[in-house]
């Protein structure tokens, strides 16, 4: 374990969670050690199964949206007719790990940097927990999804019948989070993070050489002006209430060997950052205008591929509520914030949430006064907070469905 535990709440489910808590961690560290990319979760999967199974859950079904896995547990009755669905993401990303710990990546170029594998064994946890205990009345979908990380794995399993051959009334989902520390928990109506697209800029001048520019259409000077000129579309036409952001993040022009040759190409590629749609409609629109404008005026020619990648999370206001108090009771006041800054990250649940009510919830595990942060070389998920994750699954399956005395 990498942090000592005092802060953890007293709640008799996390005491409960934190008998096994051992076992939670030689879990979290067996995924560490076998990181695997979108689509190829086949040992993570396998895993996933194989516990469940031990666990005595009602069913598994595997191969959901490809590389999925969707557990059912029932509670010990059903007329409330509900069903809840918990989510927990499990793939990891194409960094290479420098941490030189036990449990660090056997595979080259590949690691958990997200934390994905502490979401996978905090629902493990709570899977192992609600099989036993069963002190609910409805049903529990427990979806471990893959391909998160750019993937959008979450709209695969959708495509793949999730909400039809597993209804939920509402589904829960939850992320580490190292800026905020261990023991906290953060969850707020409405946005939490941002809807992520994709921009590609295509440039067409005339090549030519550098010793005569005016012979040539420069399709650098065209993408300099362009990626200035397209700070001004969040500076004067969004709302500065509202929230939105245009990085142009890479530039790939002629060839380095080639000090003189003036390019015919240029390409940029970058994202646009929003919560809401029609500030994400008038960016596309506004920087498409604003490109072919800019290359006609230097008598280049320019289109805009625009891929909308992830929308929005918006948690829904009753659920995400519910969830407030749900974390209150886990870990009290102190430790609960209702007003965390929603992130202009993004975060494919977001496709689950277009599709039912539900909320997406922050951990916090601390470490970013360190530089452990999310997707760093050195990032690594804090095995002290498991109990809690794990206890925060349960106590939503348990409170949204409760028993009728």
């Amino acid at each position: 374990m990498n942090a000592p535990e005092p802060y953890l709440a007293a709640h008799p489910t996390v005491t409960r969670m934190r008998l096994f808590h051992r076992d939670l961690v030689e879990i979290r560290h067996e995924l560490h050690r076998h990181p695997e990319l979108g689509f190829e979760e086949h040992f993570t999967a396998e895993l996933v199964a194989r516990e469940l199974t031990r666990y005595g859950v009602d069913a598994v079904h595997r191969g959901v949206g490809r590389t999925g896995v969707v557990a059912v547990i029932r509670g010990r009755t059903d007329t409330s007719g509900r069903r809840i669905g918990l989510r927990a993401d499990m793939d990891a990303l194409p960094i290479a790990e420098e941490n030189r710990f036990e449990h660090r990546s056997t595979h080259a170029g590949v690691m958990h940097a997200c934390g994905h594998d502490g979401h996978t064994t905090m629902l493990l946890g709570a899977a192992r927990h609600l099989a036993a205990t069963r002190d609910f009345d409805g049903v529990a979908h427990l979806i471990f999804q893959p391909g998160e990380e750019g993937y959008g794995g979450a709209q695969k399993m959708i495509e793949d019948g999730l909400f039809e051959r597993f209804p939920c009334d509402a589904v829960y989902a939850m992320h580490n989070w190292p800026s905020l520390p261990p023991g906290t928990i953060a969850v707020r109506p409405g946005p939490m993070m941002a809807a992520a697209d994709r921009v590609t800029i295509h440039i067409e001048g005339r090549g030519g050489h550098g010793a005569h520019p005016y012979l040539a259409i420069d399709p650098v000077v065209v993408a300099a002006h362009i990626i200035t000129a397209a700070q001004s579309i969040v500076s004067r036409n969004v709302n500065p209430i509202d929230a939105a952001v245009i990085s142009l993040c890479s530039l790939q022009a002629g060839n380095p060997g080639a000090m003189s040759v003036i390019p015919r190409e240029a390409t940029i590629v970058g994202t646009v950052r929003t919560f809401k749609r029609e500030t994400q409609d008038m960016i596309e629109a506004r920087l498409s205008e604003l490109v072919q404008s800019v290359a006609q005026g230097f008598g280049a020619k320019a289109r805009v591929d625009y891929e909308r990648v992830y929308p929005a999370t918006i948690n829904s206001r009753d659920e995400a509520l519910f969830g407030q108090q749900t974390a209150l009771e886990l870990v009290g006041e102190a430790q609960m914030v209702p007003d965390l800054d929603p992130s202009m990250g993004s975060e494919d649940f977001a496709f689950m949430l277009q599709q039912r009510p539900g909320a997406y919830f922050r951990i916090g595990q601390g470490g970013s006064e360190s530089g452990c942060f999310l997707h760093n070389t050195s990032y690594d998920f804090n095995d002290a907070i498991l109990p809690l994750g794990a206890a925060l699954f349960v106590r939503l399956i348990e409170r949204a469905m409760p028993l009728r005395a």
